[in-house]
């Protein structure tokens, strides 16, 4: 059904005049980059160094670890679902997404600061301690993720200013990454006086601190402008079916989980790489950060970019090119300023496709409404959470169990370690990015923004 009505809509007509209401003070869009810095700095430092931790730290076998980052978040699945339906059905004096900041900000803080921090007891009480600490910080997140995402299209109905909001985000990731890749190991350093497992906890702690004040500033500053009014009381499943026929949103899902699967492949394997392959340690500080740190760039280049190319057409040129790059990395290897040189080129056409999720996620609320007469912002923005997960899940379980099999031991890399880590280091970033080009050549909406707004609000 969606597709015959994309396929067959009009791209003429009189252009859409803003929504005055829609009017975003500057503090505003910063707030909400902030909410992302937020929840992307915990959440970032879990994904570089959780594993490293645990395996070189804690002393957990990695694939142990593997499987309790796959276990817990397929978990998540549920929860993010929950979340999403939840978030549709309230109403309080603050609104409908704001509650969750106000209320998750402290616990999901200190669940951050316990989950870096590791027990003097057996490797079983350490893996269970393990398994409790992580999968609570991750359903804390969803209570922030969801209702983060869901925020965005009730602050603006207007593509442009969402635009401006997912730069914003995207600005507000990119500040997250580089902090928590290029800063956590000199800081752990610092404030562990050369214990790592002191120095974690405590950076840890720095990055709660932060996280916290970030979240209040998010409930405090930002608006929501464009919600239902009516509680939500429709079964929960016919609105799972609607969403999974909606095009927009559906190819939203499995492109951010193949980008998240990609980042989590990349981000955790990096420090191997860096420190077995490259015999340079000091390259973790640069590769880390640019895996989507470049993101601050992109986020000011995005918007000029699909503005022109639209998103379908800017995201495949992009993953095109970064994929001919990545294909010539393996050869320039020992030359570290060239390898560097290309990658963070690389980085930087992916940063495009990473912004432009955030206003894919936006724009399927309202291509929802248009199908099917309901927002159900919350329940959307919970997929799109939950493809996060599971992309960075998988990918993070996927670089474990190589490593498992490989045989790997800190204490002893073989070269045959080596190797697995070389080729998960360039080979799935390739494989998946292929795979995102088909998903993407599949997106619905370029070109029908005004139609969608003309039909809403002629509803």
């Amino acid at each position: 059904m969606t597709t015959v009505v994309a396929s067959q809509a009009m791209r003429d007509g009189p252009a859409v005049a803003p929504d005055k209401s829609d009017n975003l003070k500057p503090w505003e869009k910063i707030s909400y980059g902030l909410g992302d810095f937020a929840c992307g700095l915990s959440w970032n430092a879990v994904g570089a160094f959780l594993l490293y931790f645990y395996t070189n730290v804690a002393l957990l076998p990695a694939a142990a670890v593997g499987t309790l980052f796959l276990l817990s978040r397929l978990f998540d699945a549920g929860v993010d679902l929950g979340v999403g339906l939840l978030v549709d059905r309230t109403r309080s004096r603050w609104g409908r997404t704001r509650p969750y900041f106000l209320f998750t900000a402290l616990p999901f803080s200190i669940l951050l600061v316990l989950t870096f921090t590791t027990i003097d007891a057996s490797a079983g009480a350490k893996l269970a301690y393990a398994y409790v600490t992580f999968s609570l910080l991750g359903i804390l997140y969803s209570f922030l993720a969801v209702p983060f995402s869901a925020l965005m299209p009730m602050m603006t109905t207007d593509h442009g200013n969402r635009m401006q909001l997912g730069s914003a985000r995207a600005i507000g990731t990119s500040i997250s990454v580089i902090l928590a890749t290029a800063a956590t190991m000199p800081l752990v350093g610092v404030l562990g006086g050369g214990n790592e497992r002191t120095g974690f906890a405590r950076v840890a702690l720095v990055f709660a601190g932060l996280t916290l004040a970030a979240l209040l500033n998010l409930f405090f500053s930002c608006r929501e402008r464009h919600h239902d009014e009516a509680p939500r009381s429709d079964a929960i499943w016919p609105q799972v079916g609607a969403m999974v026929r909606n095009r927009a949103w559906l190819v939203t899902f499995l492109f951010c989980t193949l980008n998240f699967l990609r980042f989590g492949c990349v981000i955790s394997v990096t420090a191997f790489f860096a420190i077995e392959v490259m015999k340079a340690p000091w390259m973790i500080g640069i590769l880390l950060p640019a895996v989507s740190g470049t993101l601050l760039l992109g986020a000011f280049v995005a918007p000029m970019l699909f503005k022109r190319t639209g998103i379908r057409k800017g995201c495949i040129g992009a993953l095109a090119i970064a994929i001919l790059l990545h294909a010539v990395l393996p050869w320039i290897e020992v030359q570290h300023a060239l390898f560097l040189t290309v990658f963070l080129i690389a980085a930087i056409l992916i940063s495009l496709t990473m912004t432009a999720i955030f206003t894919m996620a936006a724009d399927a609320v309202d291509y929802h409404e248009w199908i099917f007469g309901v927002r159900n912002e919350g329940l959307l923005s919970s997929g799109i959470s939950l493809s996060t997960k599971i992309g960075m899940a998988v990918g993070t379980a996927i670089i474990a169990y190589v490593l498992g099999m490989a045989g790997y031991d800190p204490k002893s890399v073989t070269d045959g370690a080596r190797a697995a880590i070389r080729w998960s280091y360039y080979g799935w970033p390739i494989a998946i990015m292929i795979v995102q080009i088909a998903i993407i050549a599949f997106w619905p909406m370029d070109g029908l923004h005004d139609r969608i707004r003309r039909d809403i609000a002629g509803k």
